[in-house]
């Protein structure tokens, strides 16, 4: 596996398989998070696929959050917001898919990839699948992801994950609010009843599933604009003084520095 992490899809029986990896914990690099919004508007467009899975690689988190490698590097603030303008266009890639989109979610999950869940039609999740908002201990906040978790989850539990941002929150913390709409003991089980979702899905009316997914994400068109806007105070904010050296300690700590 390349640094820069990979995306493969499969197309089979109605159902596309997005799976991203990143050998950091499935973190999110730009060029991942380019790459996702690519193959999740051309799956969008794939007549052999009536439903997306958005699963990620191996046994340990599903999605590590952003790249520190690349956080770190970030000079100024206009490349600090092209980085964050990756996760806009992937969660505006994610709501403006006609198809529905299902997360599979087998473990960890930390900021950017909360907001991947929260971006998915349905999530179905382990008990293992902690989330946690760290943005603030890293001198920002979870302005972007922030539009599409407070969308699911309400404006107080979104909140919370966001003050807390070193506090864990369980998988069961997670179902109760929404942000998964099944929990299963293992992956096992999460992959048995994730197959006879997709086969039902696959199986139903395609026309019927775009008006739904229509219906489900109505009030957002202005979210181009604003996901932009959020992107660019995330930008500055991470170049600010306080920010670098959050980020610098954080990064340290992974490095056993």
């Amino acid at each position: 596996m390349q640094e820069a992490g990979t995306v493969t899809v499969q197309v089979a029986d109605g159902v596309g398989r997005l799976t991203f990896g990143h050998p950091k914990g499935n973190s999110l690099p730009g060029a991942l998070l380019a790459e996702l919004a690519a193959r999740i508007t051309e799956l969008g467009r794939e007549p052999q696929a009536s439903v997306i899975v958005l699963a990620s690689e191996g046994t340990g988190a599903f999605c590590a959050g952003a790249s520190f490698a690349e956080l770190s590097a970030i000079a100024d603030a206009e490349s600090g917001t092209r980085f964050f303008m990756g996760f806009a266009n992937l969660i505006n890639a994610m709501r403006e898919c006609p198809k529905l989109i299902v997360a599979r979610v087998h473990g960890k999950v930390v900021g950017g990839g909360v907001g991947m869940v929260a971006a998915s039609d349905y999530a179905l999740a382990t008990t293992a699948a902690q989330i946690k908002l760290s943005e603030l201990a890293l001198g920002i906040g979870p302005f972007v992801v922030g539009a599409v978790i407070e969308r699911r989850i309400g404006v107080g539990n979104c909140a919370a994950l966001g003050i807390e941002a070193a506090t864990w929150r369980t998988a069961e913390w997670a179902h109760r609010r929404g942000l998964y709409a099944e929990l299963h003991e293992d992956g096992a089980a999460l992959d048995t009843h994730l197959a006879a979702l997709v086969r039902r899905l696959a199986a139903s009316n395609p026309e019927a599933m775009v008006a739904m997914k229509r219906v489900f994400w109505e009030g957002t068109e202005h979210w181009r604009e604003l996901l932009a806007s959020r992107a660019r105070l995330s930008g500055t904010l991470v170049v600010s003084e306080f920010a670098r050296q959050a980020i610098e300690r954080v990064s340290g700590s992974l490095r056993g520095g």
